[in-house]
Formats: C-alpha cells, structure tokens, sequence
C-alpha cells in the first residue's frame, strides 16, 4: 500500500487523539471532510488501522498489577512456539505478546487484579506447560513512558522529503 502525504497527516492525527470527529479530524489533517472519511474507511479496510480503542490509565484507577514476562521454552519449534502463543493470546490478563530473539522465546506483558490473580495466571500458562524452562517476571512500580504510536515515515510515494505535520524531524 502506497501511503501519500494526506494518508500519513490523518494516520498521525489519529493516533493522537481517535476520538475526533470525522470533521475535526479532516480540519487537523488539512483535508476536506470528504476525503478523510473516503481515505480513512480505505485505511480501515486494507488493515493500516488495526481498530480504535479508549487506553485506560491504569494509575488512576489504582488496581492491579502490571508485569513483564519473560518465558523460555524447552523446544522451540515451529509447533511448540504456536502452541504456547496460542495458549498466552487466549488469556485475557496477557495484553501483549512478542516472540523476541536472541534471548527468552517471548515476552507477555500481564495486568492482574493481585498476586493471587497472577498466581493462578503462571499455574494455568505456565506451570503446567511442560516445554516452558525458564520464566522470570519483572513487576511495574512506576509507568515512565507509554506511546502506542507508530513512527511513520515522513516520506510517501508523492511527498518525498516533504516534512509531515507532527512528526519528528
């Protein structure tokens, strides 16, 4: 998919702030509200926009715990790293799951209501896996920084070298 200038200054907008109307988003981007809505739905269809979502601040509502999981399998073939990704992205405490290399195999990051709740997440995924070797936890005392943005790139098929509004130079 070819992404031009417009494309990327809606996808920068609404990474921002989703929430806008198709009007002020058009506004933001510098396009009439015709054309945001037409390049928008085409975003949305070819899959550039996975979904949009409210990000809850986890420090204000002052519940739960956050971790970082890593997890090393046993064996890491095709078959068992399926297998266990499968079993971590059906449990609805694992919000993120990345296969990383070199290193552990994945790293899940886990919101739970407690240490019980977490407790009962490492008995049913990993405990009980036989393949799982090592696990080691990291606990969140402090969220410093937290940006779901994708950096774009600035220059698009039609405005190469052209800087995008918002972006980093």
């Amino acid at each position: 998919m070819k992404l031009d200038a417009t494309d990327l200054r809606l996808l920068q907008v609404m990474q921002t702030d989703a929430s806008l109307t198709n009007q002020e988003l058009a506004q933001r981007a510098m396009t009439s509200p015709a054309t945001a809505l037409r390049r928008v739905r085409r975003l949305a269809d070819e899959g550039l926009i996975e979904r949009t979502v409210a990000l809850l601040n986890p420090d204000v509502l002052a519940q739960g715990l956050t971790a970082l999981v890593e997890v090393t399998l046993d064996r890491q073939g095709a078959e068992h790293l399926d297998a266990f990704e499968g079993r971590a992205v059906g449990e609805d405490a694992v919000q993120q799951v990345w296969r990383v290399s070199p290193g552990p195999d994945f790293v899940l990051v886990v919101h739970v209501v407690d240490m019980p709740a977490y407790h009962a997440l490492v008995q049913r995924l990993l405990t009980q896996d036989a393949n799982v070797r090592n696990v080691k936890a990291f606990f969140s005392v402090k969220r410093a920084k937290f940006d779901p943005r994708v950096q774009l790139q600035a220059a698009a098929s039609n405005g190469a070298g052209r800087r995008v509004p918002g972006q980093p130079d």
